[in-house]
């Protein structure tokens, strides 16, 4: 399989090459040259598959013979060793639990694929490979347990100094090994920006072999497919076959992987952009213009950006008809006030517990099925992250009945080690001259 940037259609480079430049040097985004629509029969007979099984057949079908069949298949089953469940909160209401993984968040299934990926396709004796990575929350403890201890890999971890929880900012800085962390005195997009402009800088790159672990990486968003196929598979156990995903969305990585599912074939009757006061792209639906805008700190910090970057990849898939675009993707956006009753909400009429960016889901979900007609459409929020990753967001009655895992309760006892750092590129510039 061949892939494009977004900034120029007729340029070609490998998988592994989009893997390692994990941004082209024109700023753009990779695409897929083609995207396989995969056969009726598999789609149809979804719940006859394990998720690894349905994680392979996806991927063999976007990778073609970058990867052989059976490598691809031992990448997939050492990356996706854990369960994504549908849970049946109500009537033709789901969550999609995507908080299994060793990080307690979504991104387990993108930063362990991308990590092996990358291991598998480093030589012996090549020059070590330098990963960025802006975090707003999740994307940073994912990323650096994905690549812990991995050889010939460094990772450095950029993020908003006092916009991530606790916990989340445990997980980035107590790795220690080949994972360093940096605490940037700003927002989540000026993280971003620094690392973009890494990828860009002469100096830098004739230095360090540079590549990215965020959403940008093509490597993060194709795994992200898996689980939306893996929950249509799920609901065709139950007799369902009509479903409404809602997805929390702050980089519109996640949302992006399932429009490209919906690509693929998986027959997806409405995706929901479920965003916190953040929202860039419910404002464009509602308006047709597409304003970015500095974010702003929420509840729900993994969603604080203003500027997202992968919607450049789903303003490309339908670069032919914005107008399908349009009519298949719904906006809401609730502010804090709105996530914390929505919480409580979910509390008192499930005894369930969410995270404030699955509250939004939720939320979100729930008015688009008071808005429209869903008979025999089953409705699933995605659950990104476990809730004991935000404690300070629950009443005391609701966080006493958090079970908090074991591997929270080790990283409670580890002491933080980050270097701080202001947003400006010259001092990260200098930063990675002088730490080699």
């Amino acid at each position: 399989m061949k892939f494009y940037s977004t900034n120029n259609t007729s340029s070609r480079v490998s998988f592994k090459d989009a893997v390692f430049n994990s941004m082209p040097q024109d700023k753009g985004l990779y695409m897929p040259v083609t995207i396989p629509r995969l056969d009726d029969k598999f789609i149809n007979n979804l719940d006859s598959y394990t998720l690894p099984e349905i994680a392979f057949h996806v991927a063999q079908n976007l990778l073609g013979d970058d990867i052989p069949a059976d490598d691809l298949k031992a990448i997939i089953n050492d990356a996706i060793n854990f369960y994504a469940p549908i849970v049946k909160l109500e009537k033709e209401v789901y969550v999609l639990e995507l908080f299994h993984g060793p990080s307690l968040a979504f991104k387990d299934f993108g930063a362990r694929f991308m990590s092996r990926v990358m291991s598998y396709f480093l030589e012996k004796g090549e020059k070590q490979l330098d990963v960025l990575v802006a975090t707003s929350g999740d994307t940073g403890g994912a990323v650096a347990l994905g690549f812990l201890g991995v050889p010939n890999t460094r990772v450095t971890i950029l993020y908003p100094k006092g916009k991530v929880s606790d916990i989340q900012e445990l997980q980035l800085t107590t790795n220690g090994q080949n994972i360093r962390a940096l605490e940037i005195d700003g927002t989540f997009d000026d993280c971003q920006a620094l690392v973009k402009q890494a990828f860009t800088d002469d100096e830098l790159n004739k230095k360090y072999r540079l590549t990215s672990a965020n959403s940008i990486n093509i490597a993060r968003l194709i795994p992200q497919t898996f689980y939306y196929f893996n929950a249509y598979a799920q609901l065709l156990k139950l007799g369902i076959n009509r479903v409404v995903f809602s997805v929390p969305s702050g980089n519109f990585g996640n949302i992006g992987a399932g429009l490209l599912a919906w690509k693929m074939g998986l027959p997806v009757e409405q995706f929901i952009a479920a965003t916190n006061v953040n929202d860039t792209v419910p404002q464009f639906l509602k308006s047709g213009v597409y304003q970015p805008k500095p974010s702003v700190a929420t509840l729900s910090n993994a969603m604080d950006v203003g500027n997202p970057s992968n919607w450049v990849r789903i303003a490309d898939l339908f670069k032919e008809d914005m107008d399908q675009l349009k009519k298949l993707v719904t906006g809401y956006s609730f502010d804090d006030w709105e996530t914390t009753k929505a919480i409580n909400a979910v509390y008192k009429d499930y005894k369930y517990i969410v995270c404030p960016h699955t509250a939004i889901a939720w939320k979100a979900l729930k008015t688009y099925q008071q808005d429209n007609k869903t008979a025999d459409t089953a409705g699933i929020f995605l659950s990104t992250a476990h809730p004991c990753k935000f404690p300070d967001v629950f009443s005391k009655e609701i966080a006493d009945h958090i079970k908090v895992p074991e591997q929270v309760k080790e990283l409670q006892a580890k002491a933080k080690k980050s270097v701080a750092l202001g947003k400006d590129f010259e001092g990260f510039k200098d930063y990675l001259l002088k730490n080699k």
